[in-house]
Protein backbone atom coordinates (compact mmCIF):
# COMPACT_ATOMS: atom_id res chain seq x y z
CA UNK A 1 0.00 0.00 0.00
CA UNK A 2 1.05 4.19 -0.46
CA UNK A 3 1.58 5.90 2.47
CA UNK A 4 1.93 9.45 2.05
CA UNK A 5 -0.72 12.48 1.48
CA UNK A 6 -3.12 12.50 -1.70
CA UNK A 7 -1.44 13.92 -4.43
CA UNK A 8 2.11 13.04 -4.01
CA UNK A 9 1.97 9.18 -4.51
CA UNK A 10 -0.54 9.03 -6.74
CA UNK A 11 0.61 11.58 -9.62
CA UNK A 12 0.82 9.80 -12.94
CA UNK A 13 3.59 10.89 -15.47
CA UNK A 14 2.91 11.99 -18.42
CA UNK A 15 5.05 12.44 -21.58
CA UNK A 16 2.89 14.46 -24.15
CA UNK A 17 4.11 16.23 -27.29
CA UNK A 18 7.71 16.09 -25.59
CA UNK A 19 6.92 17.96 -22.67
CA UNK A 20 6.28 15.97 -19.14
CA UNK A 21 3.17 16.66 -17.03
CA UNK A 22 2.75 15.28 -13.62
CA UNK A 23 -0.72 14.68 -13.17
CA UNK A 24 -3.30 13.83 -10.24
CA UNK A 25 -5.78 11.84 -11.94
CA UNK A 26 -7.23 8.15 -11.56
CA UNK A 27 -5.44 5.89 -13.34
CA UNK A 28 -8.56 4.28 -15.14
CA UNK A 29 -9.10 7.55 -16.44
CA UNK A 30 -9.70 7.28 -19.99
CA UNK A 31 -6.61 9.11 -21.92
CA UNK A 32 -8.86 11.13 -23.86
CA UNK A 33 -10.31 12.87 -21.24
CA UNK A 34 -6.66 13.92 -19.80
CA UNK A 35 -5.96 14.99 -22.78
CA UNK A 36 -8.59 17.05 -23.58
CA UNK A 37 -9.72 18.38 -19.52
CA UNK A 38 -6.43 18.44 -18.22
CA UNK A 39 -4.05 19.37 -20.79
CA UNK A 40 -6.11 21.57 -22.51
CA UNK A 41 -4.97 19.80 -25.51
CA UNK A 42 -8.63 20.00 -27.79
CA UNK A 43 -7.96 18.63 -30.99
CA UNK A 44 -7.84 15.41 -30.05
CA UNK A 45 -11.53 14.81 -30.56
CA UNK A 46 -14.33 12.34 -28.66
CA UNK A 47 -16.51 10.89 -31.10
CA UNK A 48 -17.89 7.53 -29.91
CA UNK A 49 -16.47 6.49 -26.59
CA UNK A 50 -16.18 3.00 -27.80
CA UNK A 51 -12.86 2.82 -29.65
CA UNK A 52 -14.57 2.14 -33.06
CA UNK A 53 -14.65 5.51 -34.49
CA UNK A 54 -11.08 6.74 -34.40
CA UNK A 55 -11.62 10.56 -33.83
CA UNK A 56 -9.65 10.45 -30.63
CA UNK A 57 -6.37 8.71 -32.06
CA UNK A 58 -3.17 9.72 -30.53
CA UNK A 59 0.51 8.31 -30.82
CA UNK A 60 1.43 5.99 -28.12
CA UNK A 61 5.44 5.27 -28.48
CA UNK A 62 4.95 6.00 -31.96
CA UNK A 63 1.47 3.46 -32.68
CA UNK A 64 -1.71 4.63 -33.74
CA UNK A 65 -4.36 4.43 -30.79
CA UNK A 66 -7.34 5.16 -29.95
CA UNK A 67 -7.39 7.77 -26.82
CA UNK A 68 -11.04 7.24 -25.69
CA UNK A 69 -10.31 3.34 -24.59
CA UNK A 70 -7.05 3.75 -23.13
CA UNK A 71 -6.94 4.09 -19.22
CA UNK A 72 -4.38 7.00 -18.75
CA UNK A 73 -2.20 4.67 -15.96
CA UNK A 74 -1.64 2.30 -19.06
CA UNK A 75 -0.21 5.52 -21.00
CA UNK A 76 2.46 6.50 -18.14
CA UNK A 77 5.91 6.08 -19.07
CA UNK A 78 5.00 6.12 -22.61
CA UNK A 79 5.33 9.37 -25.45
CA UNK A 80 2.12 10.15 -26.33
CA UNK A 81 2.20 12.93 -29.69
CA UNK A 82 -1.44 14.54 -30.09
CA UNK A 83 -2.53 16.48 -33.26
CA UNK A 84 -0.99 19.50 -31.85
CA UNK A 85 2.61 18.02 -31.81
CA UNK A 86 2.44 16.29 -34.81
CA UNK A 87 4.16 19.11 -36.36
CA UNK A 88 4.59 22.93 -35.06
CA UNK A 89 3.59 24.65 -37.95
CA UNK A 90 1.67 21.79 -40.05
CA UNK A 91 3.89 21.01 -42.11
CA UNK A 92 4.16 17.36 -41.42
CA UNK A 93 3.67 15.30 -44.84
CA UNK A 94 0.43 14.13 -43.85
CA UNK A 95 -0.70 17.57 -42.95
CA UNK A 96 0.20 18.91 -46.21
CA UNK A 97 -1.37 15.74 -48.49
CA UNK A 98 -4.45 16.90 -46.45
CA UNK A 99 -4.70 20.55 -47.05
CA UNK A 100 -3.54 19.76 -50.68
CA UNK A 101 -6.36 17.32 -51.54
CA UNK A 102 -9.02 19.41 -49.79
CA UNK A 103 -9.62 16.34 -47.76
CA UNK A 104 -11.88 17.88 -44.44
CA UNK A 105 -16.02 18.00 -44.82
CA UNK A 106 -17.06 18.70 -41.54
CA UNK A 107 -13.13 18.16 -40.34
CA UNK A 108 -14.54 16.78 -37.00
CA UNK A 109 -13.03 13.13 -37.74
CA UNK A 110 -9.52 14.79 -39.42
CA UNK A 111 -6.98 15.22 -36.37
CA UNK A 112 -7.97 11.32 -35.72
CA UNK A 113 -7.52 10.56 -39.63
CA UNK A 114 -4.39 12.21 -39.76
CA UNK A 115 -2.55 10.68 -36.88
CA UNK A 116 -3.41 7.16 -37.76
CA UNK A 117 -2.56 8.41 -41.47
CA UNK A 118 1.07 9.16 -40.40
CA UNK A 119 1.30 6.33 -38.08
CA UNK A 120 0.27 3.88 -40.74
CA UNK A 121 2.71 5.45 -43.32
CA UNK A 122 5.86 4.86 -40.81
CA UNK A 123 4.78 1.02 -41.58
CA UNK A 124 3.86 1.41 -45.35
CA UNK A 125 5.95 4.00 -47.17
CA UNK A 126 3.93 3.14 -50.90
CA UNK A 127 1.29 0.97 -49.81
CA UNK A 128 -1.68 0.12 -52.18
CA UNK A 129 -5.41 1.35 -51.61
CA UNK A 130 -6.02 -2.25 -50.50
CA UNK A 131 -3.37 -1.49 -47.85
CA UNK A 132 -4.99 1.48 -46.77
CA UNK A 133 -8.23 0.26 -46.81
CA UNK A 134 -7.25 -2.62 -44.84
CA UNK A 135 -5.60 -0.70 -42.48
CA UNK A 136 -7.36 2.68 -41.64
CA UNK A 137 -10.11 2.03 -40.21
CA UNK A 138 -11.30 5.73 -38.80
CA UNK A 139 -15.10 6.44 -39.81
CA UNK A 140 -15.74 9.81 -41.66
CA UNK A 141 -19.74 10.26 -41.34
CA UNK A 142 -19.06 12.85 -44.39
CA UNK A 143 -17.47 9.92 -46.38
CA UNK A 144 -14.08 11.42 -47.56
CA UNK A 145 -12.59 8.63 -48.31
CA UNK A 146 -11.73 8.82 -51.67
CA UNK A 147 -9.79 11.93 -50.96
CA UNK A 148 -8.67 10.39 -48.07
CA UNK A 149 -6.98 7.84 -49.94
CA UNK A 150 -5.48 10.14 -52.37
CA UNK A 151 -3.96 12.41 -49.57
CA UNK A 152 -2.24 9.42 -48.02
CA UNK A 153 -0.53 8.55 -51.24
CA UNK A 154 0.50 12.48 -51.62
CA UNK A 155 1.98 12.21 -47.74
CA UNK A 156 3.71 8.74 -49.07
CA UNK A 157 5.47 10.95 -52.58
CA UNK A 158 6.40 13.59 -50.11
CA UNK A 159 8.12 11.58 -47.51
CA UNK A 160 10.27 9.97 -50.28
Amino acid sequence: MHSGAIGSDNMISLTVNGTVHRLDVEPETPLLWVIRDELGLTGTKYGCGIGQCGACTVHLDGEAVRSCGLQVGDAAGKSITTIEGLSPDSSHPVQRAWLAEDVPQCGYCQSGQIMAAAAFLRQYPNPSDADIDANLTNICRCGTYVRIRAAIHRAAALMK
